[in-house]
């Protein structure tokens, strides 16, 4: 009990300076536990949508995806006939059955071209309104579709895009384009994340989506009253045999579920990483904050100890302090992680994903395991400044001596960090020589822990050393008061070198991925320049928007172009001189003019040769699995079509990076085995001027794609931007989340300043009363401060260029084989170091230069 109210009086007496300790855990806490409630929701809500918007049982065309989605190669979804239906109602325990049509291989467009669709990358569904759909959806206004020219829109659409009554819109389909006027609006009986939904008659949706009447792409099946969903599948299953897929209610939501889970299981793991990355930040705050603490009551200890506490009693005291600190911020963490949550939501509300704040799912293991890193987190980090408090002598204490094994550590700890570093350093260098990315890669990954944490070990080391230099370079233009300052950085190198390590973390990420984008955006850049021999690359927005052939055919009347190459992706399965059936291939088809369009390089025969009649190509690696050589036949069996034996022409080098490991075909050869209405669309098409006529070819394109303004073209330059700004855009989210990390080190450099010049009060007195001033004196607490910063950021930057110029060496096997230093990011990185330091001594500045002499004279 007696230690209980001892580390109780500690705490409070402490509690300024436990703050900044405590918003450290806070942060880091609320970062986990917002991430963990924001993804449970996004769950809870996609669940409540599946669970409601399916059918007791579903049957599809075989095949068709899982999820139910009805995207194909062709642009048109697969169906089932007419006739389904019937033999479906025909079942034992069918109460009723119905078919319907949907499509998500749609653009839907207003009276002017612009898109319809969701901003949150959510899909655009055009479906024929059905009794299902009516048991989700509550018409608000007007009525359902009766007729080709009316179209219901989901009311969340509407509002977005300002839609009501009568409003004209264009649904583009690979069968051309349907006009029609909005007839109703329906809203979402549950919450919708984000879909744009598009409601037709049956016969319009038939005759737009699929091309024909008497066809269906799915048949909602409602169970009798009694039979159960696994019942009735079995039912169906019987009358209709095995030529269709069939699936429960359960079975289509587990599949949506699973689909949205893996893009949310991406987000919460590089969420929690970088979480993770904050405490291990906030563990040299934690650190830091006691080890001062501890060093300050050096002679309180000692009279604890004098008048008969154990060390074990010292020791459990300041694990206590750690205890009531983690337990106090664990616990506002958790709360300000709902709060983090809600925010988010409100943040996806603004891109066009609607969350409601009723499905916010606080599971009862998220405070819980936010209470348990919080604790846990902050007693590890405590323990050794309590184990080095318990070890402190009565009489060493007593007069102020410290411990006296403090340089023996010193050695041993400089020892062990230059072994880690150069272990470290090793496992980069035998990086660089793999001759696999995915061995290189584990010995990248031992290489960045090592070098870590031999650099935090080692940082009292490289503190003395280049504390000197930048003092000589940044804090001797300011005379004494820069020497004062360079001498209080130097005085406990052990503290100058946590502070400036947990800066040093957040900052070799940064820099580390600085180097690796902008080598992969270098490395493309350059492929592109060396490969690419078009004009001209128009593609969808979407990974499944194709391009019919009658945008085709008006992209080739584009006056000023020379030539125009298709290129379309057909699945196939092969079978190789040696026997073996490699299912699930990808067989690029194009036109001949293709190998001018994209210069690939082969290891042997030439790749115009490929598109001969008859002829295909095949990449470097699965040639060498397989013993296939110039001349050697393979068995293409195409998907919906017929099987043909081609003679391989030409081999490509697996260092491509434009198409790697891909096989190629003539069109022509492919339209011989695939019946016309299984081609599929095109997935790119490559443009190149006439001679001198590039800007207005490229000008009368961007005028023969208004039609549907989900087909974008690009020219080199365009391409090469994008793919900057897509690289950009990723990094700098990733920057945002270190930006945690970041502040946590920004807390930890205030929180050393304040309790250094609580450590200095009686110097600081001593100082003014022999004529320092209030200016100066803050002066030298700031570049004290900066000085800390920019040695972090020596670090932090030097560790992470060499981590990215690792990471470039294993992109090199993989084509990318540009090493691009960004030094406008690092010197900026470097700048804006000095300026968190600045930042970081403000208010310990202006509380020592607040001190009155006397009072900080008399100080013990």
């Amino acid at each position: 009990m007696t230690v209980l109210k001892t580390s109780l009086r500690n705490f409070l007496a402490h509690k300024g300076r436990m703050a900044l300790s405590a918003v450290a855990v806070l942060l880091s806490v609320a970062f986990v536990c917002g991430t963990l409630v924001f993804t449970d929701t996004m769950n809870t809500t996609f669940d409540k949508l599946f669970q409601a918007t399916s059918s007791d049982v579903t049957v599809s065309a075989k095949g068709s995806s899982d999820t139910g989605e009805t995207t194909s190669r062709t642009g048109r979804p697969p169906t089932v006939p007419a006739s389904v239906v019937g033999r479906v109602r025909g079942a034992e325990g069918v109460r009723s059955a119905e078919g319907t049509v949907f499509s998500t291989s749609v653009t839907v467009v207003d009276a002017g071209k612009d898109k319809l669709s969701p901003s949150s990358g959510a899909p655009t569904i055009v479906g024929s309104w059905n009794h299902n759909d009516a048991r989700t959806m509550k018409i608000t206004s007007g009525t359902a579709p009766k007729g080709p020219g009316q179209v219901m829109v989901d009311a969340d659409t509407a509002d977005k895009h300002h839609l009501r009554l009568g409003d004209e819109i264009g649904v583009i389909t690979a069968l051309g384009t349907h006009h029609a006027r909005v007839s109703g609006i329906a809203a979402f009986r549950v919450t919708n994340p984000g879909t744009a939904i598009f409601y037709l008659d049956t016969a319009t949706a038939q005759r737009t989506l699929v091309g024909r009447s008497g066809v269906y792409t799915n048949v909602n099946v409602t169970a009798a009253r009694g039979v159960s969903d696994a019942r009735l599948k079995k039912n169906v299953t019987a009358a209709l045999g095995h030529g269709y897929k069939v699936q429960t209610a359960k079975e289509v939501a587990d599949a949506n579920q699973k689909s949205v889970e893996s893009f949310l299981d991406v987000m919460k793991y590089a969420m929690l990483g970088f979480a993770g990355i904050a405490f291990l930040v906030g563990i040299f705050l934690i650190i830091n904050t006691f080890s001062m603490l501890v060093a300050q009551r050096t002679r309180e200890i000692g009279l604890m100890r004098a008048i008969g506490s154990s060390r074990r009693q010292v020791n459990r005291s300041v694990l206590i302090e750690a205890l009531l600190l983690g337990v106090l911020g664990s616990v506002l963490g958790v709360g300000a992680g709902i709060g983090i949550a809600v925010g988010l939501m409100k943040l996806m509300g603004q891109i066009g994903m609607h969350l409601s704040t009723s499905d916010l799912t606080v599971a009862w293991t998220t405070p819980a395991l936010g209470l348990l890193l919080g604790v846990v987190v902050t007693v590890l980090a405590a323990y050794l400044p309590a184990r080095r408090a318990g070890r402190i002598s009565p009489m060493a204490a007593l007069r102020d001596a410290g411990t006296p094994a403090d340089a023996k550590a010193g050695i041993v700890r400089a020892v062990i960090g230059l072994l880690l570093t150069g272990a470290g350093g090793w496992s980069l260098y035998v990086a660089t020589e793999a001759d696999k990315a995915t061995t290189g890669s584990g010995w990248l990954g031992l290489g960045v822990v090592l070098t870590l944490i031999g650099f935090v070990v080692i940082g009292p080391l490289l503190a003395g050393l280049l504390v000197r230099v930048l003092a000589a370079v940044i804090l001797r233009v300011f005379g004494p008061v820069g020497r004062m300052a360079e001498r209080n950085a130097l005085r406990n190198p052990r503290r100058t070198g946590a502070t400036g390590a947990a800066l040093m973390i957040g900052l070799a990420l940064v820099a580390c991925l600085s180097v690796v984008g902008s080598s992969m955006v270098a490395s493309a850049t350059d492929q592109l320049d060396k490969t690419v021999g078009t004009d001209f690359i128009i593609q969808g927005d979407q990974e499944y928007k194709m391009i019919d052939q009658q945008m085709v055919r008006k992209i080739k009347d584009t006056p000023g172009l020379a030539r125009v190459t298709e290129y379309k992706l057909l699945d196939a399965s092969l079978t190789t001189p040696d026997g073996h059936v490699s299912t699930s291939e990808t067989i690029n088809a194009a036109d001949p003019t293709y190998a001018r369009d994209v210069r690939t390089k082969t290891v042997a025969g030439n790749l115009a040769d490929a598109y001969r009649p008859g002829s295909m190509s095949v990449f470097e690696g699965f040639a060498d699995r397989h013993g296939i050589k110039l001349g050697s036949t393979v068995a293409v069996d195409f998907k919906d079509g017929g099987t043909a034996r081609l003679t391989v022409r030409a081999i490509t080098s697996d260092e491509a990076v434009v198409d790697k490991g891909a096989m190629y075909v003539a069109i022509s050869t492919a339209a011989k085995s695939v019946p016309a209405g299984h081609m599929p669309l095109d997935q790119l098409v490559f443009a190149t001027a006439e001679d001198g006529r590039q800007a207005a070819a490229y000008k009368a394109l961007k005028s023969t794609l208004s039609a549907d303004p989900a087909l974008t073209v690009r020219d080199q330059t365009d391409y090469k931007k994008a793919l900057k700004d897509q690289i950009g855009q990723l990094l700098n989210m990733i920057y945002g989340l270190l930006a945690l990390a970041i502040i946590v080190a920004v807390l930890g450099v205030v929180n050393t300043l304040a309790l250094s010049v609580v450590e200095r009060t009686r110097e600081i007195g001593l100082m003014r009363a022999i004529g320092l001033s209030r200016r100066q004196l803050r002066r030298m607490i700031r570049l004290e401060s900066v000085v800390i910063a920019v040695f972090g950021a020596l670090l932090g930057l030097g560790l992470g260029m060499g981590w990215g110029a690792t990471a470039q060496k294993l992109l090199a096997l993989e084509g990318l084989n540009v090493l691009d230093i960004p030094w406008p990011t690092i010197i900026a990185v470097f700048i804006g170091s000095a300026f968190v330091g600045l930042f970081a001594a403000l208010v310990p500045a202006f509380r020592a230069g607040r001190m009155n002499v006397l009072n900080a004279i008399a100080t013990e």
